[in-house]
């Protein structure tokens, strides 16, 4: 069986290709860094996260962008040998401007390094390349256009050169939308007689959908699927796979047609999906006339899928122990906004212990010192052993579950006026209102090693600590979990938007006196219960 989410947590806006026997998966990334997730499969079950392309910061300067800005929507294609990405670095989307630089990067081997970026076109966001059979390509995008509220100005098409490496001549405008709204993600397919467009409508929440246009010329004009959206839960709350949108496809060597698409799983009808966008499969089929149709009525939790029963063995109990022994860090770990690099986050420094030293506060756009992993299931168990010796209340260092920078929950230790003290404490951040969650915090002047963990039960948090190994003791009340979630940021019960993200849980540390204290962490553990 394929069990959707294939992609699970924080992994939207997918992009797929088949390069002979050969899936990839790009999906987006936003503030964190490096940037774009390259997952691989051969059976289109079994995916392993292999690659993130844009890892210097040539490629991708994100210091002072916003929260859910950065990497959007990248678009993975592949002709002749090379292996295209196209991604939006979007610096700005708060009132009627949108800054929304797009750039190109190619490698002969998607494992390996791309090339230096390519700038196309600031005109909007969600950009993609198609590859003509006639030898031509093509760069289509939506249009933002900030004249009397409209946003969304079209679909544009306009040709690029790779020998000139620019976009050249008529800016064409092909599809204005159907009344779904909110149109974006266009991808050009090419099938007998006619180009197909598909683009995502409706929004990136429950009114999400696939919607699909077609014409015998590519600059248009397209006529819209008689039974549009092709994918779609807007009708159909009691679905598993909500949000379905955003889609992609891809043929198999036998001639099958799946479609990936992005998709939540809130934990009440319509309500909060806590592990963020997700990346889902449904099969699909071509018909007499000449439209591509979804297979079921709405997409599944579970597909037979023939090619790949024989070698499939689903496992419950998920669990990654980075020991910090290795000179790399586990794949799964990412940045915010910068690189990893050593005046900030050391594997070398002391043999065995990842060191991180501290630098600016929590609702910092620009330099955190901040590790983290996706929380990729509804119930997990993340732990650290922490050493850390505060010399003063400015300098903190722990375990975090992070949304945002207006939305966190902070396990930590810090100091005082006397040096020779630390202590215990939790604070938890909504919409920038941080609260102290320990009316006391506790003493732990003179433990060397603490050992921190947070257990999530879906929409509950809690924290745990011990000072000898396993001996855990609950630290703080139950906390709301929820509130790292798109949903709570943008329904209305904060101001703070957009939020397109998910939430991780990782390590961190702050030095707000610019002494650069460091933390040193001997593991970190991430376990699915």
């Amino acid at each position: 069986m394929i069990r959707n989410p294939i992609l699970r947590g924080f992994n939207p806006d997918p992009s797929i290709i088949r390069v002979g026997k050969d899936y990839y998966i790009a999906t987006s990334t936003f503030e964190w860094f490096p940037g774009v997730q390259i997952h691989h499969s051969t059976d289109l079950v079994n995916w392993e996260l292999v690659a993130r392309p844009l890892n210097r910061v040539s490629q991708l300067d994100m210091v002072g962008n916003p929260d859910s800005c950065g990497v959007w929507a990248p678009c993975l294609s592949y002709d002749k040998g090379i292996f295209y990405l196209i991604y939006t670095n979007v610096h700005s989307f708060d009132g009627v401007w949108k800054d929304t630089p797009n750039y190109l990067v190619t490698t002969n081997n998607i494992l390996g390094d791309w090339s230096e970026p390519i700038f196309l076109s600031s005109s909007g966001f969600d950009g993609s390349l198609f590859h003509d059979m006639d030898g031509r390509k093509w760069f289509a995008s939506m249009l933002c256009d900030h004249r009397k509220g409209k946003f969304f100005g079209g679909i544009f098409l306009q040709e690029y050169s790779p020998e000139q490496e620019q976009l050249l001549g008529p800016r064409y405008s092909i599809f204005n939308g159907s009344d779904l709204g909110i149109t974006e993600a266009p991808h050009l397919y090419q099938r007998k007689d006619y180009y197909y467009l598909i683009t995502a409508e409706g929004g990136t929440e429950y009114g999400h959908a696939v919607s699909l246009a077609r014409s015998k010329n590519i600059t248009g004009p397209y006529e819209l699927h008689p039974r549009n959206p092709i994918i779609s839960t807007r009708n159909h709350p009691d679905a598993p796979l909500q949000k379905c949108g955003h889609g992609d496809l891809v043929e198999t060597p036998d001639g099958d047609c799946y479609a990936v698409f992005l998709v939540g799983r809130p934990i009440t009808q319509h309500g909060r999906c806590t592990l963020g966008r997700e990346t889902a499969i449904e099969e699909m089929e071509w018909r007499a006339d000449d439209w591509l149709y979804m297979k079921a009525e709405v997409p599944r939790s579970e597909i037979s899928n023939v090619q790949a029963n024989s070698r499939y063995r689903y496992s419950h109990s998920y669990t990654i122990f980075d020991d910090f022994d290795s000179e790399k860090l586990d794949i799964h770990f990412q940045s915010l906004r910068v690189p990893i690099s050593e005046d900030w986050l050391s594997l070398s420094f002391r043999s065995g212990y990842l060191r991180l030293f501290g630098r600016e506060s929590l609702s910092s756009f620009h330099y955190q010192s901040l590790l983290a992993r996706r929380v990729q299931h509804f119930h997990i168990e993340a732990s650290t052993c922490i050493e850390f010796e505060p010399t003063n209340f400015q300098q903190l260092a722990g375990l975090i579950c992070y949304y945002n920078t207006a939305h966190w929950h902070y396990l930590h230790l810090l100091g005082n006026e006397d040096p020779t003290k630390k202590y215990l404490q939790i604070i938890t951040c909504d919409n920038f209102n941080m609260q102290e969650v320990l009316d006391e915090p506790i003493d732990v002047s003179g433990v060397e090693r603490i050992y921190l963990k947070a257990e999530i039960n879906r929409a509950e948090l809690q924290f745990y600590f011990a000072t000898t190994e396993n001996v855990w003791q609950r630290i703080g009340t139950i906390l709301d979990a929820s509130i790292l979630s798109d949903d709570y940021i943008r329904d209305g019960s904060s101001r703070y938007r957009p939020a397109f993200t998910g939430m991780f849980v990782g390590l961190c540390c702050q030095d707000l006196s610019g002494q650069k204290q460091h933390a040193d962490f001997d593991f970190f553990e991430y376990r699915e219960r």
